[in-house]
């Protein structure tokens, strides 16, 4: 089933042209002219504009209702930074926000030293399922004060509560699913919101949580991946879906390594930049990081100084 809405612009269509073309850039998605407008490919979502003598008309296609509506709302907030104010021709007003459920927290178990897992219970826990995104935000409540979850607007945006309403809203992977339930570690430290949240014993509570997005099991058959203890719950997932050949070197103990310690496939090292350096680069490889923010700007450094190519290599930002 195909989900479509439209939109219109009353008026500036150059500048609401000229706004597509540089978040598409932004994007790093081409942006292709047609006979009478121009068209964009998004998270398997379609948008394309039609400029007349009065305004511009936008045109919203997804196989996923919650991927139209993320579009939707991504388009209202760009044409608003503009001053152009779209009006649809369907807005979900007052539906929660796109991806969104409400989940309780069935379950929580120690696994090692370090990690912590959570099992969540509700309804559309499918769409976290193989071939999809790993990841979602957990949708904290600030202690003390009841939920306020963000909720479409009439605009089309999403609006997300604010001050003592705000919450916190770490990324998170998920590590195993079934049928109305999904499984994620949390890695505990000081001074985490997540880890005091862990600490109220929250079996029972409602959370919200938001997704899937982010990257998913990257599709080379000759994989390398490297990552710190942050990193282990995606490593875990790929290497569960992988269809090649995979190494993996992750900088933790070999306690929070949990099942990964009695992997072949999987090595510890001391730094991850100096393995990153060091490991014999093979044709058609893939890389994939995932660590601190600072080691994560490293990795993309030392992987284009070996040669590789940006559609090669994945180096990402899980905590800074």
């Amino acid at each position: 089933m195909l989900h479509q809405t439209r939109g219109r612009i009353t008026r500036d269509n150059g500048a609401a042209i000229d706004a597509l073309k540089k978040r598409a850039a932004e994007w790093e998605v081409p942006l292709t002219q047609e006979a009478k407008g121009f068209c964009f490919h998004v998270w398997n979502s379609k948008a394309t504009l039609y400029p007349d003598e009065t305004g511009v008309t936008i045109e919203i296609s997804s196989p996923e209702q919650r991927l139209l509506q993320t579009l939707q709302g991504s388009l209202t907030e760009l044409f608003e930074e503009c001053l152009l104010c779209p009006k649809w021709d369907e807005v979900a007003e007052g539906a929660l926000a796109p991806g969104m459920s409400l989940m309780q927290v069935a379950s929580i178990t120690k696994r090692s030293p370090g990690f912590t897992r959570v099992r969540l219970e509700g309804h559309d826990t499918e769409r976290f399922g193989e071939g999809c995104s790993y990841h979602f935000r957990l949708l904290i409540p600030r202690k003390g004060r009841p939920p306020c979850w963000p909720r479409i607007a009439a605009s089309g945006r999403t609006v997300w509560p604010e001050g003592d309403d705000a919450l916190h809203r770490p990324v998170y992977t998920t590590v195993a699913y079934g049928q109305n339930w999904l499984e994620f570690d949390i890695f505990e430290h000081a001074g985490s919101p997540t880890s005091a949240w862990l600490a109220e014993d929250p079996v029972g509570r409602t959370i919200g949580i938001i997704g899937p997005g982010g990257g998913g099991c990257p599709e080379s058959r000759n994989l390398f991946l490297f990552g710190d203890e942050t990193a282990v719950p995606a490593i875990i997932r790929i290497l569960q879906e992988a269809p090649g050949d995979v190494r993996a070197f992750i900088r933790a103990s070999r306690e929070d390594l949990c099942e990964l310690a009695a992997d072949h496939r999987v090595s510890t090292v001391d730094d991850l930049i100096p393995a990153l350096e060091a490991f014999n680069l093979v044709d058609g490889a893939y890389v994939w990081f995932a660590g601190h923010a600072d080691h994560a700007r490293a990795a993309r450094a030392c992987l284009t100084a070996r040669g590789m190519q940006k559609r090669d290599f994945t180096a990402a930002a899980y905590w800074n």
